[in-house]
């Protein structure tokens, strides 16, 4: 294997998101070793001894310490969740231009550092910055993976569970697309336990679930500044079937590549995800309004990318 081995971690970004994630590493034992970069470094000092004090009642003795970016040389696996934060009223999108000029700083330092892991991003607009450290590290398309729709299809099943009076964790139903607004359910493949449920709703309520899960952020914006625990659950999450070589399929950030007839952009997939990354996109079988609003969510995206990389 000619990537970094072993189960340390680097964050880069303590903020909201950032903090979360790593106190949920922290109660889950998933790594040995995880190093915080932040520009704020009274921030960090406070975070990794807070963290550091809870050890004690910690799954396993992992190691938590303020670093810089010459510490990502040995990472297995380098989150990135730094960036401008998503305003009240703001779509994902519209952070575009701030935080790509971010990611290109913060990913010419990690790469100058001799990192040969794999990046995870959850920074907005994802899908854009995801292409961003893919074309500013020079890695393998699966070694960049971004947090996808791992959120919202977390969102969707959780309202189906409410739905149907079933744990979330026993419905199978992907959001795909955009992390964004141009996102979609593919309902043509939601179920629980092979149960299919588009026929057991209403069109009228399907379209209130889809709405409910697409505007769920923007809700909780309003209401307390940003999200951040769902997200840092499903950085988790991926964070676990990498170190634990899962073979498992979650909706992650990854590139298309002839995929549903689509190339050249990062959208949330469901993908198997190993201790190499993204193995490889398991192709739902769309039906054809969903066929047009994966195209619709990529045109939008690639419309955004294509002003920026050209």
């Amino acid at each position: 294997m000619n990537f970094t081995q072993g189960n340390k971690v680097v964050l880069i970004g303590d903020g909201a998101v950032g903090s979360s994630y790593a106190f949920a590493l922290m109660n889950q034992g998933l790594c040995d070793e995880l190093i915080i970069v932040d520009l704020n470094e009274d921030k960090v000092k406070g975070d990794t001894m807070d963290l550091s004090h809870g050890i004690a009642y910690a799954p396993t003795a992992m190691k938590v310490k303020k670093g810089s970016y010459q510490d990502c040389s040995d990472a297995a696996i380098v989150v990135i969740t730094a960036g401008a934060a998503q305003k009240p009223g703001e779509t994902r999108l519209q952070l575009v231009n701030k935080n790509v000029a971010i990611f290109k700083s913060i990913v010419t330092n990690v790469m100058d550092s001799g990192f040969n892991g794999i990046f995870i991003v959850a920074s907005n607009p994802v899908d854009i910055l995801s292409f961003a450290t893919l074309k500013y590290s020079g890695l393998p398309k699966e070694r960049v993976i971004g947090s996808g729709t791992i959120l919202d299809s977390a969102r969707f099943r959780y309202l189906l569970g409410e739905e149907f009076d079933t744990a979330a964790i026993s419905v199978h139903g992907y959001i795909i697309g955009e992390h964004g607004d141009s996102q979609f359910p593919a309902w043509s493949s939601a179920n629980i336990s092979g149960a299919p449920l588009a026929q057991k709703l209403t069109e009228e309520r399907k379209e209130e679930i889809a709405g409910m899960a697409r505007e769920a952020a923007y809700e909780i914006i309003n209401a307390k500044g940003a999200t951040y625990y769902g997200i840092a659950m499903g950085l988790a999450r991926i964070t676990k079937a990498i170190f634990r070589n899962e073979n498992v399929v979650l909706p992650v950030g990854t590139l298309l590549e002839g995929e549903y007839g689509h190339s050249g952009v990062y959208v949330g997939m469901p993908s198997v995800i190993t201790r190499a990354g993204v193995k490889r996109i398991v192709e739902l079988s769309l039906n054809e309004e969903e066929r047009q609003k994966l195209s619709q969510s990529v045109r939008t995206l690639k419309d955004i990318q294509d002003s920026i990389f050209e």
